[in-house]
């Protein structure tokens, strides 16, 4: 009877761990990447429906590789997969790989030394044992699960890696294939575990977007969000990690970067650097959102700017909050300079997912912005910044 007693015991804690790990990661996610579109939708005429199928849309930020779960499944959790983006009529999505995350992170101040809140989903979601502690790893594996989906899948994903690859999607999606290109980035540099070398690490595995910093100091140096004040400039090893980028045909992302960081990456005189996701700090005072004279200097540089959907960045929960945020960007920057940067899957809330898209089409149509502006901004402007910055191929 003891014997069975404890089998049935040990029966039900090998279920509830079962359980736990089949449904936590989703139940953690749906709290973390909440959509607030209201039960209506947002209404979208036929007029600005006929635009936005007409569009070449591209986004600069998704997090989506860090929720394990298969991107070519549509989801019900989350803001992004390959048939969500489709049917938004995305053409191009930077996947961005999360590696650390400070515990109590915030705006203001993140200690580099604070409990890492990636290390135990990753450990819950039961990722590859290699990535459980090595930061290089962990980006490694997130990009290996976007390359096995593109390889399964190749006639609706295909990873851009050079300017042929992404004419290529161009092309396909010209003659009316539904199709989208994967640009595959990291949400700061830690990765590279203060080794040179591991640059090359990361091109080879598809890499062609790099933040410098997230939401602490690393290796390359201050961050926005890190224990330095005003943030440390870029160091010696930032500097060759710069050079490095600019060589290998790679983006320079300073969403996440420290005012003296911005400057130290604008001194340099082939560096034409993005802000892949923020705000205007100008029309929304947030501590997220650089100042407005740094935004204009990298636009000043060639760079674009795309603007988030989440509520720290544009003040405010609803797809007009965004549109008018663009419109703000546009006075600050001109239209040449403005794209999308939504920060789908990151831990925030925004109101439309990917299959949504067309609402901020119908915004943006609605605040009086012409069809010519509303294509540079859905798109035009991150795919010439492509077009100009990756290698030949």
């Amino acid at each position: 009877m003891r014997k069975r007693l404890l089998g049935g015991v040990a029966l039900l804690v090998v279920l509830a761990a079962a359980a736990f790990l089949v449904f936590a990661p989703g139940y953690v996610e749906r709290g973390l990447n909440p959509l607030r579109m209201p039960p209506e939708g947002w209404p979208v005429s036929p007029q600005a429906q006929a635009l936005h199928d007409r569009l070449v849309i591209g986004d600069w930020h998704s997090d989506a590789l860090l929720w394990d779960r298969n991107i070519l499944d549509r989801a019900d959790r989350g803001h992004t997969d390959v048939p969500r983006l489709l049917e938004g009529n995305v053409a191009v999505q930077v996947f961005t790989t999360v590696t650390k995350s400070p515990r109590g992170q915030n705006y203001d101040q993140n200690s580099a030394e604070a409990g890492d809140n990636i290390t135990p989903l990753f450990m819950g979601q039961l990722r590859p044992l290699r990535s459980w502690f090595s930061l290089r790893e962990r980006a490694l594996v997130q990009a290996e699960a976007l390359a096995r989906a593109s390889e399964a899948a190749p006639g609706q994903l295909r990873l851009i890696r050079t300017r042929a690859d992404l004419q290529a999607v161009l092309d396909a999606r010209a003659g009316g294939q539904r199709i989208l290109g994967a640009v595959l980035g990291s949400e700061g540099a830690h990765p590279l575990e203060g080794d040179i070398a591991n640059l090359d690490v990361l091109h080879d595995a598809g890499f062609r977007l790099l933040g410098l910093t997230h939401f602490f100091d690393n290796e390359l140096g201050g961050s926005l969000h890190g224990e330095g004040g005003t943030g440390a400039g870029l160091s010696d090893f930032g500097r060759q990690v710069v050079d490095g980028m600019i060589q290998q045909g790679m983006v320079i992302d300073l969403a996440h970067a420290s005012p003296l960081m911005v400057q130290d990456v604008l001194a340099i005189p082939d560096a034409r650097p993005i802000l892949s996701h923020t705000g205007i700090h100008g029309h929304c005072g947030s501590a997220r959102n650089l100042d407005d004279a740094l935004v204009q200097a990298i636009a000043a540089k060639g760079g674009v700017i795309g603007i988030g959907f989440w509520a720290d960045v544009v003040c405010g929960g609803t797809t007009a909050h965004i549109a008018e945020s663009i419109l703000a960007a546009i006075a600050l920057l001109g239209e040449d300079h403005v794209s999308l940067g939504s920060d789908y899957d990151g831990s925030v809330g925004v109101p439309f997912d990917a299959a949504h898209l067309s609402a901020l089409t119908q915004a943006l149509m609605d605040e009086g912005l012409t069809e010519a502006q509303i294509a540079k901004v859905m798109g035009g402007n991150m795919i010439r910044h492509l077009s100009e910055t990756l290698p030949q191929g």
